[in-house]
């Protein structure tokens, strides 16, 4: 006989749930949950810890660039710098149009940059931002106040500011190119990054971008060592996350484009 038929079911003890599993109780499968939902937020505050502690001990020693990142025009503003982060991509369409579309694109679109941005603004207790903006990245960054250094129709654009990015509400404010390498006014930080498309062939390039900074004086370092040292992470987050939409729709306009140039084959008539 099945000891598990209907007529020779094992009794059900009470306070177990066969839903939960043998032997779990809904009280235990919650403490159970909750005991692992601990872990993962411990996990996380070490893993930040340890990333903070990195980032903090490696502030001021910002690694050179491979020899296909070498940047002559970025030089010009900033050949030393305290911070450096670069990001890259390889896309399936011509540099122009990869420099385009970088330049257009809207950041605020996606929801985990406006997570950003709200995080940075509850963390250090400022104002709501509701200015409205034109549309465009490269729009976008000039109504905030910074300004084109440089340009290489077609392959680079070098943008630049000098800020407090402490503050709660932090202002860019924008210097001309012939005085940006030169401008030492104590508690600033100077700014610099780029949008860049390196043509690898007639359909083909390498997107790249670059932020490098550098403190006016001592004051200046020491609080920006602890803000990026804390912060830096949702900044690189929105450069990563820039990459992906933008090789998706360079490679769209690519394809639309080489459509629109091929040449019609005519029908073959009998």
């Amino acid at each position: 006989m099945n000891p598990f038929t209907a007529n020779n079911r094992p009794p059900i003890r009470a306070g177990t749930s066969t839903k939960a599993g043998p032997g779990m109780t809904p009280r235990s499968f919650l403490r159970s949950s909750l005991r692992w939902s601990a872990a993962g937020v411990g996990l996380a505050a070490v893993s930040y810890a340890a990333y903070v502690g990195v980032t903090w001990a490696r502030y001021g020693h910002a690694s050179g660039p491979n020899p296909d990142e070498h940047d002559e025009l970025l030089d010009r503003f900033m050949p030393v710098f305290d911070i450096v982060e670069r990001h890259h991509i390889h896309i399936a369409a011509p540099a122009a149009v990869t420099l385009a579309v970088a330049q257009a694109m809207n950041l605020f679109d996606a929801p985990i940059v406006r997570a950003v941005f709200k995080g940075r603004e509850l963390i250090l207790r400022a104002a709501p931002d509701n200015r409205l903006r034109p549309p465009g990245l490269l729009k976008e960054m000039q109504s905030l106040g910074w300004v084109v250094l440089a340009e290489t129709p077609g392959h680079e654009i070098v943008v630049g500011a000098v800020t407090k990015p402490w503050e709660a509400n932090v202002t860019f404010r924008s210097l001309p190119a012939e005085t940006f390498r030169a401008f030492n006014e104590p508690d600033y930080i100077k700014i610099v990054w780029t949008l860049r498309a390196d043509a690898i062939g007639a359909t083909t390039s390498i997107f790249r971008t670059e932020t490098r900074a550098i403190a006016t004086d001592l004051s200046a370092r020491a609080k920006f060592r602890r803000y990026w040292s804390f912060l830096s992470p949702g900044i690189i987050l929105i450069r990563w996350l820039m990459l992906g939409p933008l090789k998706a729709e360079a490679e769209r306009r690519a394809r639309q484009g080489a459509g629109a140039r091929a040449p019609r084959k005519e029908a073959n008539v009998s």
